[in-house]
């Protein structure tokens, strides 16, 4: 299913997107080192085993933010967005580790047509990452800037 327009997201609306990620070591390394990220707690094991309380690397946080809000674009904004507006209340309340599988749900939590331009609508998404546990790893709300089928609400 391509995304949705403005006025197809309905307040409180769940997506909980079938797309599975398991995270491997390769996803870690190319993130930090292609955002030149070079924190041992990322990228040595050595480190990260006798150094850390976690016992292994952690998976950069700004990999899971990515990786939560693109599985959740197949089935909200793919080819029906103008732009993101911006992400807020950021968190990450459990690590994620390689071999972590990542499964997503978001909720419509606001929508409101654009004042400058008609036939556009923002619309306020929470996204929430959860691992193989359950336990959630990641969340965040974003504002995306929405296409609209028309002027008018529908």
């Amino acid at each position: 299913m391509p995304g949705l327009y403005f006025e197809e997201f309905k307040e409180g609306q769940v997506f909980k997107h079938a797309i599975r990620r398991t995270v491997t070591e390769t996803d870690n390394v190319l993130f930090s080192t292609m955002t030149m990220n070079p924190a041992a707690l990322h990228l040595d094991h050595h480190y990260a085993a006798t150094e850390t309380e976690f016992g292994k690397p952690l998976v950069n946080s700004l990999f899971t933010l990515g990786l939560m809000i693109g599985i959740s674009v197949h089935d909200t904004t793919h080819g029906t967005t103008i732009a993101n507006l911006g992400m807020t209340d950021v968190v990450f309340p459990k690590p994620v580790f390689q071999g972590d599988t990542l499964r997503i749900e978001t909720t419509v939590m606001s929508k409101r047509r654009s004042k400058s331009r008609p036939t556009a609508g923002i619309v306020t998404f929470l996204h929430k990452a959860y691992n193989q546990r359950d336990e959630e790893v990641a969340s965040c709300t974003r504002q995306a800037y929405m296409h609209a089928h028309g002027t008018e609400e529908v």
